[in-house]
C-alpha cells in the first residue's frame, strides 16, 4: 500500500472514531454524593446540627421558611448527543431539627415528589408602553448629561454647585 493511500485509510478510520465517539451517552452526578453508611448514621434524638454537618458535610440547601430543615440532593442524568438531559434518579434527603437543634425527622424521597417547571413564552413581558427597534437603538440620545440626570453637566446640585 502507498503512502498516500495510507494516510487516506488512517484519516478516514480517525474521521470515523472521531465522529462515533460523539454519539455516545454521557452520564453525570450532580449534587450530594450520597453515603448510605454515613446517612444511616444519622440518628434522631442523638444528633445534633453540629455533628450532622461533622458527618454529612454542608447541606446543598437549607430551608427558605424554616431553618430547621436541611436538604441533600443528588441527581444522576444521562444525554445522549445535543438532547436534553434525562433524570435517571434523584435523591433527597430531608433532615429535620427542633428548636434544640437536635434532629428530629430523616426523610428520605425520590423524584416523584419534584416539581418541573418550564419557562413560559419566548419573551418576558414588560410593563408600560411598547417601544420600537428604533426607539430602544436611538432612545438615549439626548438624554446623557440632561438636567436632572445626575450627569456631567446635568444639574444633579452636589458640592460645590
Amino acid at each position: 500500500m502507498s503512502i498516500p493511500t495510507r494516510l487516506a485509510c488512517s484519516a478516514a478510520l480517525l474521521a470515523v472514531a472521531l465522529g462515533t465517539s460523539a454519539c455516545t451517552k454521557t452520564a453525570t452526578h450532580q449534587g450530594y454524593v450520597a453515603d448510605k453508611e454515613l446517612v444511616d448514621a444519622i440518628q434522631p434524638g442523638v444528633d445534633n446540627r453540629e455533628s450532622v454537618m461533622q458527618t454529612l458535610g454542608r447541606p446543598t440547601l437549607t430551608s427558605q421558611f424554616n431553618g430547621g430543615e436541611w436538604y441533600y440532593v443528588s441527581r444522576d442524568s444521562r444525554n445522549y448527543m445535543y438532547q436534553d438531559p434525562k433524570v435517571r434518579q434523584q435523591q433527597t434527603l430531608r433532615i429535620r431539627f427542633d428548636a434544640a437543634g437536635n434532629v428530629a425527622a430523616i426523610d428520605r424521597m425520590n423524584q416523584d415528589l419534584v416539581a418541573s417547571v418550564e419557562p413560559y413564552g419566548k419573551k418576558t413581558p414588560t410593563l408600560g408602553r411598547k417601544r420600537s427597534f428604533f426607539e430602544d437603538l436611538f432612545g438615549n440620545i439626548g438624554t446623557v448629561g440632561a438636567p436632572g440626570t445626575g450627569g456631567p453637566g446635568g444639574g444633579a446640585g452636589g458640592p460645590g454647585q
